[in-house]
């Protein structure tokens, strides 16, 4: 969303969490960040809003290091279950097919998402 608004687009689950039960028409929107990380990161952004009025410059480096820390979190947790499933593979295990699955969803819809911004 526009950082105006004071809603960036972080109020979403963990892509790694494990929904293997979720609906295929929920995983479009199926949240990236967990409640309680979604909700420390806008908190710290509505502060970044707070501090733009005292101080424009260093309100928008802040914004601009918040940017960076929710896009790491977001990169750290898609590795995170990348990792999983090729451990699997790496142990000589047989990946679900499901798992794969649901993983390929999480991609196209956080892909999806990406495009779209």
């Amino acid at each position: 969303m526009d950082a105006a608004e004071g809603s960036p687009s972080t109020g979403q689950a963990v892509a790694g969490a494990p929904h293997a039960s979720a609906p295929d028409q929920g995983q479009e929107n199926e949240p990236l960040l967990g409640p309680e990380e979604a909700e420390a990161f806008k908190s710290k952004w509505r502060a970044v809003q707070t501090a733009f009025v005292d101080d424009p410059q260093d309100a928008v480096r802040t914004a601009d290091a918040l940017v960076a820390e929710v896009m790491q979190t977001l990169t750290r947790s898609f590795a995170s279950r990348k990792e999983g499933l090729e451990s699997q593979w790496g142990r000589g295990e047989e990946v679900l097919t499901e798992d794969l699955r649901i993983a390929l969803q999480r991609y196209r819809s956080f892909f999806n998402r990406l495009l779209s911004t």
